[in-house]
């Protein structure tokens, strides 16, 4: 086997993987991190006592976390514990109804009945058929590079794609099965973050539904952060350099080849890259304008998944009414998607979300204290300014005090906003996205941006703007399939 010198660009959950799959096979692999800290998105800070997660705070797909640490020999307890949340959420409807919703099949399988008659038997035939779409997706689909068609030409597979309901949308699809607003609301939620509304979601996606509720939602202790440091030590221990702030600002390239990498201050060599920093980054403005795989008008014409304004908040006491994870769906599900994904602009009435994990987690909050993390799904590409964020941040506030029944604002100790300048500053994040390319059926598979370079034979692309798409079990399952194709081709 060709010994191979690799530079990965971006210690995300795609990098890291990329990075520690490669190194696995014997190749000198070190990594490029634009920040001072690894994790992209899923970065940590701390402050007055707080420990919070920058982004990505719930985890789903256990199987693929315990796919990736177990290609490497290990399990997942080697480097996190895990937690199973029961109830998995909260939804908040309105002000007199809360609804938990419980981890025990059973037990779910009751309150869908007690909002409509004959919905528990509904919904173990919804997740029958999810819990296939899962398997083929997930263990099959998604692992697939998507560089041909030829890798679709498997008569099983094609069987799958229809099976999968891939031409139908997820709106119709679950109309199938249920007809209650609430029920819908609970089912169609996970597509919210997918990228486009149900309408225009295909209904593979209802793999999401066996996820959430089928496998369950969990919490690693410490944040999901440790499972960055998790990856970070196991890449360390398979030889893999992290040099941090070094923000990578040109790719020299000659004969079909990448031939230096060039950082803010330092000059780097490799026999192939692989960037799992931002793709539109990299492709628009770090490479030269003949090698770019895309134009700007490619890039324009993608359909981005939300950005998201998030409000990091310490409490000085500790909240009722609220569990770790709460979903606040308390104003019109139809008017917020609209105002994101068909006439993008600040929502006038916004669906929010709320993680409180000090309540599952004493780590993460000063004794007697509350850790929040306030997420509001926006449109990508809008203006940002503090006056906005302020606006939005009462906005959420009166509701979250007047559904919880409580006062909070008067005790916050500690505040912090995110929003898209930040995700541009930070991730160099196209359009201040947050979660990346929205999974509609013209962006799915062979049409996603390609992971592979045209013009240059040892650059690559991994993470959430290509195959297979976006959230962290994706963005693991890009760097292996990625790191496969590097070594198929280099073999």
């Amino acid at each position: 086997m060709i010994h191979l010198k690799v530079c990965v660009i971006g210690s995300g959950f795609a990098g890291l993987s990329t990075a520690t799959h490669l190194a696995d096979q014997g190749h000198e692999v070190f990594l490029l991190e634009k920040n001072d800290s690894p994790g992209g998105r899923a970065r940590q800070f701390k402050a007055d006592g707080f420990t919070f997660d920058m982004g990505p705070s719930w985890y789903w797909m256990p199987d693929v976390f315990d796919r990736y640490f177990k290609n490497f020999g290990k399990k997942v307890s080697d480097y996190y514990d895990l937690i199973r949340l029961d109830p998995s959420y909260a939804v908040i409807f309105g002000e007199k109804e809360f609804v938990d919703v419980p981890a025990k099949m059973a037990e779910l399988e009751q309150l869908f009945e007690s909002y409509e008659s004959g919905s528990g038997s509904k919904l173990r035939e919804f997740l029958s058929q999810a819990k296939y779409k899962y398997e083929v997706g997930i263990n099959d689909l998604v692992y697939k590079p998507s560089r041909s068609l030829m890798e679709f030409a498997d008569p099983r597979l094609l069987y799958g794609v229809i099976k999968m309901d891939v031409f139908q949308s997820m709106a119709k699809h679950v109309r199938k099965f249920f007809s209650h607003p609430q029920l819908l609301k609970l089912v169609e939620f996970p597509v919210l973050f997918l990228g486009a509304i149900p309408e225009n979601t295909p209904a593979l996606y209802s793999l999401m539904n066996y996820a959430d509720m089928s496998l369950g939602t969990w919490y690693p202790k410490g944040g999901m952060h440790k499972i960055i440091e998790g990856m970070v030590k196991l890449a360390e221990e398979k030889g893999v350099t992290i040099h941090y702030s070094q923000e990578v600002t040109k790719l020299k390239h000659s004969d079909r080849k990448v031939t230096s990498i060039q950082t803010t201050n330092k000059t780097f060599e490799a026999d192939v890259v692989v960037a799992g920093a931002d793709y539109h980054h990299i492709d628009q403005q770090v490479l030269d304008k003949e090698v770019r795989n895309y134009s700007d008008e490619y890039w324009d014409k993608r359909v981005m998944a939300p950005s998201s304004l998030i409000y990091y908040l310490g409490i000085n006491k500790r909240l009722k009414n609220l569990k770790h994870h709460n979903l606040f769906f308390d104003e019109d599900f139809s008017s917020h998607a609209h105002e994101i994904y068909t006439d993008p602009k600040w929502p006038s009435k916004p669906l929010f979300y709320v993680s409180a994990p000090s309540l599952t987690d004493d780590t993460v909050a000063p004794q007697g204290c509350e850790n929040l993390f306030l997420l509001m799904p926006v449109a990508p590409d809008l203006g940002d300014e503090e006056e906005t964020r302020e606006k939005y941040y009462n906005l959420i506030m009166d509701r979250l005090e007047k559904l919880t029944g409580q006062n909070i604002r008067d005790h916050v100790i500690y505040k912090r906003s995110y929003a898209h300048s930040d995700f541009k500053q930070d991730y160099h994040a196209f359009k201040g996205n947050a979660y990346g390319l929205a999974n509609t059926l013209m962006q799915t598979a062979i049409l996603k941006p390609s992971l592979k370079n045209k013009h240059l034979d040892n650059l690559y692309f991994t993470g959430q703007l290509t195959v297979p798409g976006p959230g962290v079990p994706p963005s693991l399952i890009s760097g292996h399939v990625v790191a496969k194709e590097v070594m198929k081709d280099f073999s």
